[in-house]
């Protein structure tokens, strides 16, 4: 498949979209998609100049992107009808994090990944602010500025630091508060990051232990969660069925005697 092809274009992707927002950081209107749900000009140009980079690559390759609905429409029915022969689809969140980026706050990434299917095969986070940038391949480990990450060994809730991700509207009994509210008594402590590509970048680095998040899209999550499986740990839907690309909806452990004991308490 051409892999460390992919890789490098994967990686030279998320470069360019990073610098883009570092360039225009301070700099961009803002308008919310919705309640709490923002967007601004730089995630529409980090999208461009992530997509004109993969698809000149590859131009017989699909593109799903967090910024282009009309784009994802279109491409479910090719996808549907048959049209996409090659099988591959870049998954993209130009910018994960946009809260953040707009208050300042330097934890944001652009995320970009790539998968044949359901299976993403190689994927690249990059926070173009503290310049940190995780890479990883299928089969090839992961990796942070070029040197190799592995998850942490920890395996009870009193040695894990926890992370949750919550929608941008969370109600009273959204799951993702739920799972917050069991993690809180038992865990070594539980933090919020604003950005579900950075949490799982850092269950890979093994800085963070555990993470939820029951409302995340492919885009959120797909170059994060190969990070976490090539570092060592383990990814499935919080439910502890098998994890669902097109779903979304992850928890991510570890160890997988974090992974089994996570599963039983936020589904008891």
């Amino acid at each position: 498949m051409m892999s460390s092809e992919y890789r490098k274009i994967c990686e030279h992707a998320a470069r360019v979209g990073g610098r883009v927002l570092r360039d225009m950081l301070g700099k961009v209107s803002v308008r919310e998609k919705g309640q709490a749900d923002l967007v601004t000009d730089a995630d529409f140009a980090a999208q461009k100049a992530i997509r004109d980079i993969v698809l000149g690559a590859y131009p017989d390759h699909d593109f799903l992107g967090e910024e282009t609905e009309e784009i994802q429409n279109r491409l479910t029915t090719r996808l549907e009808r048959g049209i996409n022969p090659s099988g591959f689809r870049w998954i993209v969140d130009p910018l994960d994090g946009t809260t953040n980026f707009v208050h300042g706050v330097p934890l944001f990434a652009s995320s970009v990944a790539l998968a044949h299917g359901n299976n993403v095969i190689c994927g690249t986070i990059y926070n173009p602010i503290l310049e940190e940038f995780f890479t990883t391949a299928k089969g090839q480990g992961a990796f942070l500025n070029g040197e190799p990450i592995h998850t942490s060994s920890v395996t009870d809730f009193s040695e894990a630091l926890a992370s949750v991700s919550f929608p941008t509207t969370t109600g009273s009994d959204s799951p993702d508060l739920l799972a917050f509210l069991k993690f809180l008594p038992l865990t070594q402590a539980i933090r919020r990051t604003g950005s579900t590509a950075i949490n799982l970048a850092y269950i890979a680095a093994g800085r963070f232990d555990l993470m939820t998040c029951y409302g995340s899209n492919a885009w959120d999550v797909a170059a994060g969660v190969i990070l976490v499986q090539e570092a060592g740990g383990i990814i499935s839907a919080p439910s502890g069925s098998p994890f669902d690309l097109d779903k979304g909806a992850t928890l991510a452990s570890a160890t997988k005697i974090l992974h089994d004991k996570t599963v039983q308490l936020i589904n008891g």
